[in-house]
Order: C-alpha cells, then structure tokens, then sequence
C-alpha cells in the first residue's frame, strides 16, 4: 500500500465528478448471484477484520475520533507503514476512498478479490497488474449498534461522501446510516408486530432494524438509486442478523417500493411505521432556485410542511394501536410558541401523540449546518457559500423564523372508537440512555395503564420503584431535614423529579407490599394530617411518576 497521504498513481482511475453516480452495487445481478456473492464477500471482510471494532484497532481513539467528524488527516496518518494490513487496505479504500494496490485489495478480500469486488459494483480498478490502482465506487463500512431488542452487526453501503470525494454531493446522493439513521433505530419501539413500514428507507437501515422484529417489512423511497442500495444492504445482511430472526436463519420479507411518501401504501394497513423523512427545510423562493436540492433530504415543501404532512396523514396507514415514529424538525415562528404550532398538528392527526425537542437551533446555524452537509464550504466555494446562506435566512425571515427545534415524534393510532388520550410535549435537551425504545414502549404501556384507573384504582394499586431511581438529599449546612428532594432517573430520558417529603416517602416505602391508598394512610398518621388531603395531593404527583417510569405497578 502506498503512504495514506500520497497522491494518487498515474495508472489511477479517474474519479468520477460528484454529479454522475455510479449504478448502486449489485445492480444487474441475478438474486442467486447476488446472494452467493454476498455471502463469500461477507466471510472476506469479516477474515479481514474489517468490524467496528476492527478499524477503531487499527486507527486508534484519536483517529476514529476525528473520522467520524468527517477529518481524514488522523486517519490518514495512522494508516503509514501498515502494508499487509487487511484492515487497513479496506479502511483506506472504502472510509477514505483512496487509491489502493491491486495485490493489496486481493489480499484483503480473500475469495472476492478485486474482479469479484467489480463485478457487485464496489470498486473500479486501472488495470490488472498488482500495483495498478483501485479505487472504491461506494462507501462499504461495518455498522453495530443496539436497539431496544438488542445488538446487531453489519455491513452498509452507501454513495461516497465529500471527505473521499472532495466535491459537493450529487442531487441524487444515497447517505449512509449517520447520527439520525442510528437515533432513529435507537428510539423505536421493538415490541413483535406484524407489519412495518419504513417511509422513506434511503439505504435500507430501519428496514434492517425492523426485520428483526416484524413478520414484513415495506421500505419506500421516492429515489431509486437509494432503493437499489436498499436492495443490496437488505440482501447482503439480511439472512445474517443477530437477534430472533438470526435464530431461525432469516430476517422478515422486506419489499421496496419507489414513490413518494405514503402513496405506494395507499389504501393498507401497517403496525408499526418508522421514518427519517426529508425534512430538511430549503429555500424555495427569492433567488434560491439555483441551491442543490438533495433526494435524501429535500421533501420539496416549503418550511416544515413536509413533517407536517405526515403528523397528520399518518393515521390513513395506521392500524387500531398501531404505532409511527418519525425524526422532524419544525419552525420557531415569532410569537407563537413551538408547543402551541406543533399542538395543533397533532389535533388534526387525531391521534395520541408524543413529540419531544431536543435541539434548537437559530437560522444562520441551521443554514450553515446544511450547507455544508451538502459538501459546500465558504473555503472551496466562497460564492456558492455565501449565495446559499443568504437564501437560507432570507427564507427564514419571510415567514418570522426565529429558531429551529428537532426531535422525535410518536404517534399511535387509537382502537376502534376510541378517542385521543396521550398529547405530550416537551424539550428533553439533556442527554438520554440509548437505547430509548424500550423506555418509550413502557411509557405508553403506563400510559395505557392509567388512563384506566381512576383514583380509587390506583389507591388500591401496588407500585414498586424502578431499579434505575436514586434519591438525593441536599441539607442547608446545620439543618435536621433536607431541603431538597430529587428522585433522579438512570433511564430513559434522565429525568429529575423534586418531591415533597411525603411524595418521597411514599416512593421509599413503594417496594410492591402495600397498596399506594395503605401507604399514603400510614404517611398520614406519622405526619398527623389527614389522610384524604395527603391523597388529594400525592395522588397526581404519583400519576406523574408511574407515567415516567419512577414507579411501576406490581402484578
């Protein structure tokens, strides 16, 4: 292998500029073709050590660190001198896209090799000689993560991004799982369902995610190039989950169906519907007609519209409970607070509804985060730069945009005849436990839960505290008593709750023994107060505690 930082050999094949994209890998192959060859590249880049845990070896901390802050140079850097190394040859060829030897590329990948790597549209290559350059087509990287129903380790595709390009991304650019894509997997809920709908799939990810735990999975996209990586992602991992679909040596049926947003399902009926839709909102008047529009992230809608478009016409996909989880973003607009804006969508949905904020950004720092995640740097393209962020705030400031907050959104679908019940929302900023969809799924749980019992059933209740709870105790120095309460929660979303002394002390003695009602009796008697005015207080701070996990109910 050459030195990681050196320019490219003269035998290297061109690179293709940013605006014309390469077929996505595997297209033209037979199934049985695709599988076969899937399953002996898998075993290749496995023998390789080419893992999560593999390329962080080889790299270092420091290195890792930086690469996935889109910084090459570490990497590069910490790449010199490992010739031989197979995990390094891929992680050049594949994570930085640079050139790397025919012999090199061979050895790494073992039965595949370089003709093999060609023929599934992974890589071009100068020629057949041993130091003749190759050079990747597509991003092919290992992924491992954890959602709510446990481990999983891949390999994704994708199109190559601006660090191994060195150009602004094309229109119809295919990006792999990032922070979002993981967030989003992290935050599902992973209860068995029978029907899933990934809106939206791009490279197949969520679909991945949510094989594992449903009997079928539609995936949609109106770009078709993100479908053709879908197909492969999902061919080449698919038969090779981790989780209960590995047991059995298979994943759920996932079919991919082009269009746009929830057209192609039309008129069917899904459990459960994840998506990281193109929410990004793009300036679509006063002179932003020369901006680059991305498939993956451009919903053509003015503003949030296209996050409001699918809060409130989900429902038609939605079966009786079923359950659509969606990442959004949606506009702070002067004088209308968030809350109130996004409120409204979920009345007009019809549906139980979660919505939790968990970033907020001011127009210029919106602007220039997706300016440059489309590749555009004030240092590479002073005028693009400059023309884009004008246009971003312009947009902004004609419908009074002071701010832009993200988050997560869940939806549920009420049974038959059923009314809303479930309209949350809040700004969790802090950080969170990942994986949140167990959380999430428990939180609805007691939801349910509640919503059933008056007063008088939860009085007769027996709650027990969550095992992730502490309490802490802050005394003003010389004091007797504390001052301050605070039940913390390790889970979920880290929440801190100050409670009374009587509150915290009905939460001590919640070990599933004694109804909630003998409890707030006996709290009674030892502070001398009546029982029904200590119930009448701590009977609302307990529903606030059991619908966020603090306390759950015993049998």
């Amino acid at each position: 292998m050459p030195p990681a930082d050196a320019a490219p050999a003269s035998s290297a094949p061109a690179r293709p500029d940013a605006v014309v994209s390469p077929p996505p890998p595997g297209a033209g192959l037979a199934p049985a073709e695709l599988a076969e060859a899937a399953t002996t590249l898998r075993a290749d880049l496995a023998a390789a050590g080419f893992t999560v845990d593999g390329v962080e070896r080889v790299l270092g901390p420091v290195a890792s660190a930086a690469l996935h802050r889109e910084q090459a140079v570490p990497a590069r850097r910490a790449l010199r001198g490992r010739e031989g190394d197979p995990t390094a040859a891929l992680a050049a060829l594949f994570l930085l896209g640079d050139d790397v030897p025919r012999a090199a590329v061979d050895a790494a990948l073992g039965r595949t090799g370089v003709d093999g790597a060609r023929r599934l549209g992974l890589v071009e290559a100068a020629g057949a000689a041993d130091d003749d350059a190759v050079r990747a087509l597509v991003d092919l990287r290992p992924y491992a993560a954890s959602d709510a129903a446990g481990p999983v380790t891949w390999w994704l595709s994708s199109d190559l991004g601006e660090l191994a390009t060195g150009r602004r991304l094309a229109a119809d650019h295919v990006l792999g799982a990032g922070g979002a894509s993981l967030t989003l997997a992290q935050v599902t809920v992973r209860t068995p369902v029978g029907r899933v709908l990934d809106l939206g799939t791009g490279c197949g990810i969520q679909a991945l995610h949510a094989a594992r735990h449903a009997r079928s999975v539609v995936g949609t996209d109106i770009s078709r190039r993100a479908l053709g990586f879908a197909a492969f992602n999902t061919a080449f991992n698919l038969p090779f989950g981790t989780g209960a679909a590995a047991a059995t040596g298979r994943g759920a049926a996932i079919e991919l169906r082009e269009g746009s947003m929830l057209e192609p399902v039309t008129g069917e009926r899904f459990d459960l519907v994840v998506s990281n839709p193109p929410f990004v909102i793009t300036p679509r008047a006063g002179g932003a007609g020369a901006l680059p529009e991305y498939e993956y992230r451009d919903g053509g809608r003015a503003g949030d519209d296209v996050v409001r478009d699918l809060v409130t016409g989900v429902a038609a996909v939605l079966a009786p409970g079923g359950v659509a989880q969606l990442l959004g973003n949606w506009e702070h607009r002067r004088g209308v607070p968030w809350d109130e804006r996004v409120g409204e969508w979920l009345d007009e949905a019809g549906l139980d509804g979660w919505v939790v904020q968990r970033e907020v950004q001011d127009p210029a720092e919106y602007a220039e985060t997706w300016i440059r995640d489309g590749g555009t740097t004030p240092e590479r393209e002073p005028g693009a730069w400059a023309a884009a962020y004008a246009a971003w705030l312009d947009d902004f400031a004609a419908r009074d945009v002071e701010a832009v907050g993200f988050g997560i959104v869940t939806l549920r679908r009420p049974l038959d005849g059923a009314r809303p019940t479930l309209r949350r929302l809040e700004e969790r900023t802090g950080p969170v436990r990942q994986p949140l969809g167990g959380h999430l799924a428990a939180a609805l749980a007691a939801h349910d839960w509640l919503t059933a019992r008056d007063d008088a059933a939860l009085a007769s209740a027996r709650l027990a505290v969550a095992p992730d709870v502490t309490e802490e105790r802050f005394h003003t120095p010389g004091a007797p008593d504390p001052t301050v309460v605070l039940l913390r929660q390790g889970d979920g979303f880290g929440r801190a709750v100050q409670a009374s002394t009587g509150l915290a002390a009905l939460a001590g003695a919640s070990d599933g023994e004694l109804a909630v009602g003998q409890l707030v009796g006996a709290i009674a008697a030892l502070f001398e107060v009546p029982a029904d005015d200590l119930a009448g207080e701590l009977l609302p701070s307990v529903r606030g505690l059991v619908g966020d996990g603090f306390l759950v109910p015993v049998g």
